[in-house]
């Protein structure tokens, strides 16, 4: 029986489908009795702000500076990689960063996607909010099977409508936030196909076992927010664990996952769409790699694949700034770092991607301006989407 009660005809007018469904009944009991929930909403770990007080203009008075704006593009077409079809990884891990946050990981025998996207933007608007920066490298219909989709939380470069409604015919679980399946239901997930998990709380689905673990972001697809919960990921298997971090800023409970839950061959880190106006709820390159490091007692382990970065235009750093960055923070750390363009699978235990790809098509600094940004295409502050 639906955990999520249908909406009337005047709720869908008022709540178009791209906003997803309210959490209602069980699973809002389910929400109220959370240990991270108190005062109508989940709270953070740490304390956090979406958007330091007093910096919203002073952020669009940056975002739409038209001697920075190019700096935020490629200069040219990013390359992508059509992965081909593939037997089982050698080493039983393979990964593929088909862009922004989204992953592939093939491990010991199972397949999970995480925060799959493969929206032309990430809005609720089919007209208007970010543009892809390059085209996902392949088709959905050919990505194969998959045993579990994993999703961080409820923002729409993270959970996208068009996307989950093709992958239900995958038969895939879907593992969820608490709250955020009733986005998936009111899409068509099959309430018995979806894991809706708490921090600490785990599932298991081909031999793996899939585990929320805590972030420091935020979540809503509306500006009500706070109904639903955001999470980091812990997948492992009999023979390897993987991270995927989702959103968030840097908090002392990495060392804590690593403690419980580690050590893992790679971990899938955001280390873009940065800013000083949000402190927060992002990670730098370099707090991404010092969380990298927690998770494994304080010295790097395992391989550090870079996310949330080079897809989507979401904060006034340079398009390639991230990338640049986790390197720098690599070679002082002592860390391997894999850096494949979008669509390159790769085994953390074999020979690693470094090549810097991204210098060929970044824009040079000390360009001339470029004409203002269309108003449908202008980047979001993060505190407000």
């Amino acid at each position: 029986m639906p955990r999520t009660a249908p909406l009337s005809r005047l709720g869908r007018l008022l709540r178009p489908a791209a906003f997803g469904g309210i959490p209602t009944g069980e699973r809002l009991e389910r929400i109220r009795t959370s240990p991270h929930y108190a005062d109508g909403t989940f709270r953070n770990p740490v304390a956090a702000q979406t958007m330091a007080r007093g910096n919203t203009l002073s952020y669009l008075r940056t975002a739409l500076r038209r001697a920075d704006r190019i700096r935020r593009a490629p200069a040219a077409p990013i390359p992508v990689h059509r992965p081909e079809q593939a037997g089982p990884p050698a080493s039983g891990l393979r990964l593929t960063w088909l862009g922004h946050s989204t992953v592939l990981a093939e491990i010991d025998g199972a397949r999970v996607l995480f925060d799959p996207v493969w929206g032309e933007r990430c809005s609720p608007l089919p007209f208007a909010g970010p543009r892809r920066l390059h085209p996902a490298p392949l088709p959905l219909a050919d990505l194969g099977p998959l045993d579990a989709v994993v999703i961080s939380h409820d923002h729409y470069d993270h959970l996208d409508m068009g996307t989950v409604r093709a992958l239900i015919g995958s038969g895939a679980l879907f593992a969820v936030p608490l709250g955020v399946g009733a986005h998936l239901e009111r899409w068509g997930v099959p309430a018995d196909r979806i894991a809706e998990l708490d921090w600490h709380q785990s599932t298991r689905v081909a031999g793996l076992t899939l585990t929320a673990t805590p972030a420091r972001h935020f979540c809503g697809r509306t500006a009500l927010r706070g109904r639903t919960l955001w999470a980091s990921w812990v997948v492992a298997g009999a023979r390897h664990r993987v991270f995927h971090s989702g959103d968030t800023g840097y908090f002392p409970g990495f060392a804590e996952i690593g403690a419980a839950h580690g050590p893992f061959d790679a971990t899938m880190m955001q280390i873009g769409a940065y800013s000083e106006f949000w402190p927060d709820i992002h990670m730098t390159p370099e707090e991404g790699m010092r969380a990298h490091a927690d998770l494994s007692g304080g010295v790097p382990s395992g391989v550090l694949l870079p996310i949330h970065w080079g897809t989507f235009n979401l904060a006034p750093h340079p398009w390639e700034e991230p990338a640049e960055r986790t390197l720098a923070a690599a070679a002082v750390a002592g860390a391997e770092v894999a850096v494949p363009p979008p669509g390159l699978p790769f085994e953390p235990a074999g020979e690693l991607p470094v090549h810097p790809w991204w210098r060929g098509v970044a824009a040079p600094s000390g360009v001339a301006p470029a004409a203002p940004l269309p108003a449908e295409d202008r980047p979001v502050p993060v505190g407000q989407r």
